[in-house]
């Protein structure tokens, strides 16, 4: 399995979502996130911006499609549209089975 995770535009987030349901992903979290980047907001009084992150745990075969729709819907063409990593996931659990690796 992979970790596909996004910084995103927080006002995008519903949309994003709404595009991965469509594209058949079971589920995903969404986490408030304060960072920065390369891009620079000199007007903002501070240098932190407010973000979205977001995690889906996806088959390996599917990450990169993911990880595209991701891109494909958060895309503005301008600084401060966020990134996208794809990481390895060793084991998934889910609580309800008690431990059964899937």
């Amino acid at each position: 399995m992979k970790n596909v995770i996004a910084i995103i535009r927080k006002e995008l987030v519903g949309e994003v979502i709404e595009v991965l349901r469509h594209g058949g992903v079971q589920g995903a979290t969404v986490i408030p996130a304060t960072g920065f980047g390369e891009y620079n907001n000199n007007f903002s009084p501070e240098s932190m911006e407010a973000y979205a992150q977001l995690e889906v745990m996806i088959d390996n075969a599917r990450a990169a499609e993911v990880a595209q729709m991701i891109m494909d819907t958060a895309h503005s063409g301008t600084d401060g549209d966020g990134i996208v990593a794809i990481s390895p996931l060793e084991e998934f659990y889910r609580i309800r089975d008690k431990g059964g690796l899937h």
